[in-house]
């Protein structure tokens, strides 16, 4: 894939790139997208899943859902991930379910963009049934698309579709986000 490094038209030296959360259900190509668009956009990158405490990590590998409880502290590392790229003007990817609204409100803030990778429950099930070495297991899928609160018009997203390759699916989200910040 080819990005171009020349500035969008529209944009000046001084437009501040955002980060972007690339956010949904396990299995929905988060990390893989999330690296292919750091890559060529030569913006930092965090897993969000390495952020996790490891009794977070253990609780999902065992097959137990989190709670909101276990949630907010991880939340909040990921959130100062996002404050401290946004308050320097660095740019940057960083995954994280942020699967319900509240969620995404402890990570919103000023230059943050959510990317919801979305797809159906037989798409997103087939990617999570051929992951090798993942500690979220395929059962808990059901339980993450009922705790998924779709993006609301008032949210700064973009929804994309994970039908296609991550390549696909990736040069959307940076086409789609160059003319957002175009405009």
């Amino acid at each position: 894939m080819h990005v171009s490094t020349r500035e969008p038209a529209g944009r000046t030296p001084q437009t501040v790139d955002p980060v972007l959360v690339l956010m949904g259900v396990s299995g929905s190509g988060k990390s893989t997208v999330a690296g292919i668009i750091a890559g060529a956009m030569g913006w930092d990158l965090q897993e969000g899943d390495a952020l996790h405490p490891p009794a977070n990590v253990a609780k999902m590998a065992s097959g137990q859902p989190l709670t909101d409880e276990d949630r907010w502290p991880w939340l909040d590392v990921v959130a100062g991930w996002i404050r401290e790229h946004t308050e320097n003007g660095l740019p940057g990817v960083i995954t994280c379910s942020a699967l319900k609204r509240s969620y995404r409100d402890v990570l919103r803030g000023d230059n943050v963009v959510f990317v919801h990778l979305a797809g159906s429950r037989a798409q997103i099930g087939e990617r999570l049934t051929a992951r090798l070495d993942h500690f979220m297991p395929p059962s808990l899928l059901d339980t993450q698309i009922s705790t998924l609160e779709p993006i609301e018009p008032d949210e700064d997203a973009i929804v994309v579709d994970v039908g296609g390759s991550p390549t696909q699916v990736a040069t959307e989200i940076i086409a789609r986000l160059e003319e957002r910040l175009a405009r």
